[in-house]
């Protein structure tokens, strides 16, 4: 996943994606990823909240019992296997507790990458690019 001018598309739309993200999570809205390094990437893409990290709770009934029916739930766990099935189990759990519950992002994330990133982690590949970092010199991005 190398970066090249035509990324530039990606990058931008990756922007608004992030952007679109921070609005979601000021208005209360739960972000959740599934371990502690999906969080890192998002906080390095430029993501300002907080996200819940699903690996933080004892399970699916743990998470689902953590989390009110009031906030609107968006669910960005990996597209592996292991996130296919979580998704699946933390949608049904929560909506049948009237918990409203959001695939846009997850969507809209593979959509953007062309299927490129099947785990939230790998979005920091874009991170330099996403702080303005240009050029060959991408481990300058560690020194800001």
């Amino acid at each position: 996943m190398g970066y090249q001018a035509s990324d530039e598309q990606v990058l931008e739309k990756l922007r608004h994606f992030v952007g679109m993200l921070n609005e979601e999570s000021e208005k209360g809205s739960v972000i959740v990823v599934e371990g502690r390094r999906d969080a890192e990437a998002l906080s390095r893409i430029g993501f300002t909240g907080s996200p819940a990290v699903f690996h933080n709770f004892k399970g699916v009934a743990d998470f689902v019992d953590s989390h009110d029916s009031d906030k609107k739930i968006i669910l960005l766990l990996d597209m592996d296997r292991t996130g296919k099935y979580l998704t699946s189990r933390l949608v049904s759990q929560l909506q049948s507790r009237k918990n409203s519950v959001s695939l846009f992002y997850k969507h809209a994330l593979a959509k953007i990458t062309n299927g490129k990133v099947r785990h939230v982690e790998d979005l920091s590949v874009y991170a330099p690019q996403m702080a303005g970092v240009t050029g060959a010199r991408k481990d300058l991005y560690f020194y800001t």
